[in-house]
């Protein structure tokens, strides 16, 4: 940031001055929901919907996101023991 400043340039971001810590939860949670999306689009195959209809779109997502919590379960027992 010092140098965008010695530089004049101005810099677009936005501070946190609420709490203490705050973007690095903020981060840390955008990844987290990041990687269920990107697990969907790339093993769970909904990257473009195979079905037409809203709820027939909508019953093939529940089941990929029941798929991955699934998944998730598993890596957290093994993690566990």
């Amino acid at each position: 940031m010092a140098t965008c400043r010695a530089n004049n340039v101005t810099l677009q971001v936005a501070q946190n001055v609420g709490r203490a810590g705050g973007g690095a939860i903020s981060q840390h949670k955008r990844k987290c929901i990041e990687q269920v999306f990107g697990w969907s689009k790339t093993v769970g195959r909904i990257r473009q919907a195979m079905y037409r209809g809203l709820k027939r779109v909508d019953q093939f997502f529940l089941l990929i996101q029941a798929a991955y919590n699934l998944t998730r379960m598993g890596t957290l027992v093994a993690r566990a023991a």
